[in-house]
């Protein structure tokens, strides 16, 4: 429910961005990969924020898959988190 309607194959597309995460999960604990892997999720999360505006100004509620969620009003909370974790990897990762 979160893609862009313009997005082809999204539930493949959700399984490749959770393959993603596990793998940068793993890259990030690895000396040699860790800072090629936070480089990567940086680029990772500014490529998944605007699929994370558009659910928002679709009304796209996470906890009950419908469109009764608070809309752009949760982006008040997602960017501001997003960033925070951009700035964690900055820091802790590559920093």
């Amino acid at each position: 429910m979160m893609m862009p309607g313009w997005i082809p194959a999204k539930k493949e597309m959700v399984l490749i961005t959770g393959i993603i995460e596990i793998l940068a999960a793993i890259g990030i604990l690895l000396p040699s990969t860790s800072r090629v892997t936070g480089i990567l999720l940086i680029i990772f999360f500014a490529l998944i924020l605007p699929t994370n505006i558009s659910a928002a100004m679709r009304h796209v509620n996470y906890e009950k898959a419908d469109y009764s969620g608070k809309g752009t009003e949760y982006l008040w909370f997602r960017v501001p988190f997003q960033l925070l974790l951009i700035g964690w990897i900055y820091f802790f990762i590559i920093g």
